[in-house]
């Protein structure tokens, strides 16, 4: 049987069951100042690695001198790591819209709204999911440039505009229907075949998404497994996995912006030095080799 809901407790009685379990929570006042800041359900987040282990998983214990400024200190990086990768992805994202949008505007000029000349992906229902939500945004748009096609052509907007009305989950589709040449005109400036950068922006709108919403990158594991570079082309990114954890997705962020030389380059390696000093958790609870930053993706 399910187990039944939790009884509320107040801020108070929440301090007080983390100190119960072992907790230091510093000055009482202060402790329950930041519980109404943050919801201790987001914070339990960033203290379950700080939990002893048992022949069953976690116990509720925490480890000796785990303390909440410990626990704060980690939720605070987190925050940073999350506002940087944002603003990091964001550089990548419009360089990918003006890429795809220029391989299908040679095409055609409505490759996008044209199936039969895009690739064999675009002939099922996958494509017909993707035009029903590109239509919707279409409809419900007020930028500008979609009021002036409709005064002037009537709505319908070439691919070059068009990608501008995507998020990054209809970008990567887009990106998968189109035919292979045009794929790699995308991939190549990244260093990338059409495959892999399929599967990297597959990967990093997870991140993004993450990102955006307050999730948390800290101590991540990440489903799916991106698709690499023969070992030995970029040495740089091949030191920067496993690429299931944070620290080796967002290497593969630093590749991206190192190839095209976009965004800024400086700001992910300047957040990742501010990794919280806790002796428990070190930084390899991100993923991150103990010699990330001598890499030249990381030296920035």
């Amino acid at each position: 049987m399910p187990a039944e809901i939790k009884q509320f407790k107040s801020y108070e009685e929440q301090v007080n069951l983390l100190a119960s379990r072992g907790m230091n929570v510093g000055d009482h006042g202060a402790a329950v100042e930041q519980l109404r800041k943050v919801n201790y359900y987001r914070l339990s987040g960033y203290w379950y690695s700080f939990r002893v282990h048992s022949g069953e998983g976690r116990s509720d214990t925490f480890y000796p001198s785990t303390s909440l400024d410990e626990v704060t200190r980690l939720y605070r990086f987190d925050a940073n790591l999350r506002a940087a990768s944002f603003t990091a992805l964001a550089a990548i994202e419009l360089t990918v819209r003006a890429l795809v949008g220029h391989a299908l505007g040679e095409v055609h000029e409505c490759a996008h709204l044209k199936p039969e000349m895009l690739s064999a992906r675009a002939r099922g229902g996958e494509y017909s999911r993707w035009l029903a939500q590109y239509e919707k945004a279409v409809r419900e748009s007020r930028e500008d440039f979609v009021e002036h096609h409709h005064a002037k052509y009537g709505g319908t907007l070439p691919v070059w505009a068009a990608v501008e009305l995507l998020d990054w989950g209809g970008l990567t589709r887009l990106f998968g229907f189109a035919p292979r040449r045009a794929q790699d005109m995308v991939a190549a400036p990244f260093g990338l075949t059409a495959p892999q950068m399929e599967s990297w922006l597959k990967s990093l709108n997870i991140v993004r998404n993450v990102s955006a919403h307050h999730g948390r990158l800290f101590n991540r594991v990440f489903a799916i497994a991106p698709k690499l570079p023969i070992p030995g082309n970029y040495p740089d990114l091949d030191d920067g996995g496993p690429f299931t954890r944070t620290f080796g997705q967002l290497t593969m962020i630093q590749h991206l912006l190192k190839a095209q030389a976009i965004g800024n380059q400086r700001l992910l390696p300047a957040v990742v030095r501010t990794y919280p000093d806790v002796p428990t958790l070190p930084i390899s609870h991100l993923g991150a080799p103990e010699n990330w930053s001598q890499s030249q993706l990381w030296a920035s």
